[in-house]
């Protein structure tokens, strides 16, 4: 698992290899990883948007951005978490994610982006 705070959210992902959803001889490798989004600050704060970055270990890079996660923009009370999980499907059995999170601190309405900690998606079978 992976931790990085950016004023007062930490972010920690946790990643998991899906091989009953992979079909190596098709180059087609699917991880789920699990994020958990805590405020450890003295604000409300509304989650509105996501930017990820995705790299294969062949070179491929791709750029996703959207509203919210899993559909939802959760509000995070002080002292409080909100948790999920997704998906990413890759064309190699290795690579990368890293990102932000566009919040909004409901006490005056301000922005601010929150860092996504670089995590590794890799197949088990490559650790060994």
């Amino acid at each position: 698992m992976v931790t990085f705070t950016t004023d007062g959210v930490k972010v920690s992902v946790e990643t998991i290899y899906q091989p009953e959803y992979s079909n190596p001889a098709n180059d087609h490798f699917m991880f789920a990883y699990r994020v958990n989004i805590e405020n450890t600050g003295s604000y409300a704060v509304r989650l509105l948007s996501r930017h990820w970055y995705i790299f294969d270990s062949n070179g491929a890079k791709r750029e996703v951005e959207g509203e919210g996660v899993v559909g939802m923009q959760p509000i995070i009370e002080p002292g409080s978490s909100h948790e999920y999980v997704s998906g990413c499907n890759l064309k190699t059995d290795m690579g990368n994610m890293k990102g932000q999170y566009r919040m909004m601190r409901l006490l005056d309405n301000t922005f601010f982006d929150v860092q996504i900690p670089e995590f590794y998606l890799i197949a088990p079978y490559r650790m060994n």
